[in-house]
């Protein structure tokens, strides 16, 4: 067919599969697969040996589980209508009694005002709504409660106390008039003036470099404090150290002067 010169003969073949033997199949096998079968039920270790299978009609129908009434019979309408009719043998009950007068009429209640505030019907009391006037029709509208006129009285006493106080003070102060200081003590007081501010600033030292706590900024205020109002009565001392000078009982310097004698 083709010339002894092609290009297909040029091409690689591809190798042919080599042919298996048949296997061998052992001549005991069906017996095996048997006696398998056979002995496959006694393994089970729950359940019935063998499994009933349920038939088509023990199977569930639609609407098996809704409830149903009961079926009606022939008679059933005829003697309920026969129960509830009256012969004119049968007699009205009698010896039934009652407290209510039937003759009165019945009290009919009367509505209360109220308002609705949705389209679903809920309704609000005029009464307690705010839109109706209540408060202002009372008999003490508008006079001062009781507590408050106790403490506005408990106010001005307090406030008179404290007046009379602050005159007292002012009358003391004024008793308490000049001093007139002589020329020998004002070197007697500005030396104790000086000792007393030495001793400040001593203390003063002695205190930690670094104030980082408020217990340490506190002393070292009230130290700072003292020592410059010590500074002031020395200066005011020395001004009038020449001269004759007043000083009033009242004054810082004065106090200091009694505290440190």
């Amino acid at each position: 067919m083709y010339p002894p010169e092609n290009n297909h003969n040029h091409l690689a073949q591809k190798e042919a599969a080599a042919e298996k033997s048949p296997r061998c199949i052992s001549k005991f096998s069906p017996m095996v697969i048997r006696e398998n079968r056979s002995t496959k039920s006694a393994m089970k270790i729950m359940g019935p040996a063998k499994a009933e299978s349920t038939s088509p009609e023990r199977n569930q129908t639609k609407h098996s589980k809704e409830p149903r009434l009961p079926e009606k019979t022939k008679c059933s309408k005829e003697l309920q209508c026969t129960r509830n009719m009256r012969t004119s043998a049968d007699k009205p009950p009698t010896g039934i009694y009652t407290k209510r007068d039937v003759t009165q009429t019945k009290r009919i209640k009367k509505p209360q005002p109220a308002f609705v505030d949705s389209y679903n019907g809920h309704k609000v009391l005029l009464e307690n709504s705010g839109l109706i006037p209540k408060y202002i029709k009372k008999k003490h509208y508008g006079e001062v409660p009781g507590y408050l006129q106790q403490q506005q009285q408990h106010n001005k006493d307090k406030q008179s106390a404290q007046e009379e106080k602050e005159m007292l003070m002012e009358e003391q102060k004024k008793q308490a008039a000049m001093k007139g200081i002589s020329q020998e003590e004002v070197p007697a007081m500005l030396k104790t003036l000086m000792k007393t501010w030495n001793k400040l600033r001593q203390d003063y030292q002695k205190l930690p470099f670094f104030a980082d706590t408020p217990s340490k900024k506190f002393c070292r205020r009230k130290f700072e404090a003292s020592m410059k109002q010590l500074e002031r009565e020395i200066e005011l001392m020395e001004m009038f150290q020449a001269s004759r000078s007043t000083v009033s009982k009242g004054s810082p310097a004065y106090t200091n002067l009694i505290s440190a004698t």
